[in-house]
């Protein structure tokens, strides 16, 4: 494995882990009715390689689950997501 693939396996751990931990704390802070972490915010993590985290948020914690954009918007993300992998593993 060369170098570049070790640094996005490492990445992806991590961005996966902040997501899952970032929606965990939305969830706390909605119960609280204190400030919350905006839903462009959570969306964004998805999308820059956190969908896994931010799957696993949702399902762990009941967050946003209702909410359409997050019920169908991370799971479509994260198709993408392993579409894009699977082709660029494939392909290099």
């Amino acid at each position: 494995m060369n170098t570049l693939h070790s640094y996005l396996i490492y990445y992806l751990l991590v961005i996966n882990a902040a997501t899952f931990i970032i929606y965990g704390i939305d969830k706390y802070k909605a119960k609280k009715a204190k400030w919350r972490i905006s839903e462009a915010t959570l969306l964004t993590m998805a999308a820059v390689g956190g969908s896994i985290g931010a799957w696993l948020g949702m399902k762990a914690w009941h967050h946003k689950t209702l909410h359409r954009k997050f019920k169908y918007g991370v799971p479509i993300i994260l198709l993408i997501q392993i579409a894009l992998m699977i082709y660029f593993h494939l392909n290099h």
